[in-house]
């Protein structure tokens, strides 16, 4: 991807400079979750979590041992990333903001609010609960600002092997695409349904919700290839590497040797894939109502 030397986004916060923390251990929330599955899926339920998280965030830091650490700066006096990985996160949501603000006033005749990327090492406050690196990237439509540990992108490459710079930015523009489902009614519609359908509806609204995500991040390379050529050789497959190794049969394969389908909240590793190309191939945000088609 070609991203070095271009102008990154003002709406990043680099907390990792700031004495961030890491757990000494988890007896709670996600880290037992995460325990009880296996090391290796210790992300399934929560790599790249869409809706509301705080269900999960916001018991997420009983139990665990803090540990303060002494951090090396990673920012400038004004708060902007200064490292390779966090000024390309940087170039990135940039890159969705002058995607999605023309979609939005062309298409959509609304102005775009644009989120702000957190960057932080081990945990942090947010309007969902204490965020911590154990979640993955996740949205949280509270404070409407998306939040990653940039390690994220090493247990990507080095666990799931989907590295490359376009597979983090597959993850970005998929976090992006929650935020444009919550300006658009999607995220607040499948929240609303929280408790008052069965668990197998509410998995089955939730794989809707991330396929729409999916296709959001397509319909973002579409346009930030046509109107900024920022594709390189081997990019979508890059994505499409990264979609198919964190789809729910693939990661349910690798934990536990077998595929529960009704409990799948993401999506297959061939929808996922799918939706992302069907966006990426048509950059027609009409195309990607994932909750009103029978053909997932």
């Amino acid at each position: 991807m070609r991203w070095k030397g271009r102008q990154g986004s003002g709406n990043v916060e680099d907390r990792r400079g700031s004495g961030g923390s890491s757990f000494g251990g988890m007896g709670g929330g996600v880290g037992k979750a995460g325990l009880g599955i296996g090391g290796v899926i210790i992300v399934i339920i929560v790599m790249l979590l869409g809706g509301d998280p705080s269900a999960i965030l916001g018991g997420a830091s009983g139990g665990g041992a803090v540990q303060t650490e002494n951090r090396v700066s990673t920012s400038d006096e004004n708060g902007q990333p200064t490292d390779d990985m966090g000024q390309f996160a940087s170039v990135v949501l940039k890159d969705t903001e002058d995607v999605w603000n023309k979609i939005f006033q062309e298409e959509l005749n609304a102005d775009y609010p644009e989120p702000k990327l957190v960057l932080f090492s081990g945990v942090t406050n947010t309007a969902c609960g204490t965020g911590q690196s154990a979640t993955g990237p996740f949205y949280c439509p509270a404070d409407q600002d998306i939040y990653i540990d940039l390690t994220f992108f090493e247990e990507l490459q080095n666990r799931f092997g989907a590295g490359g710079d376009f597979a983090a930015a597959y993850v970005i523009a998929h976090e992006v695409g929650h935020h444009i489902q919550k300006q658009l009614g999607a995220s607040d519609y499948v929240n609303d349904h929280r408790g008052r359908v069965s668990k197998t509806k509410q998995n089955e609204l939730s794989v809707r919700l991330e396929l729409q995500a999916d296709f959001y991040a397509g319909v973002w390379a579409h346009y930030a290839d046509k109107w900024k050529g920022v594709l390189e050789a081997g990019d979508i497959e890059e994505a499409m590497n990264a979609a198919n190794a964190i789809g729910d049969d693939r990661l349910q394969k690798q934990s536990q040797g077998y595929t529960v389908p009704e409990s799948f909240t993401h999506g297959t590793s061939a929808q996922r894939k799918k939706w992302f190309m069907k966006g990426y191939q048509t950059g027609d945000i009409r195309q990607g109502d994932t909750f009103k088609t029978n053909d997932l």
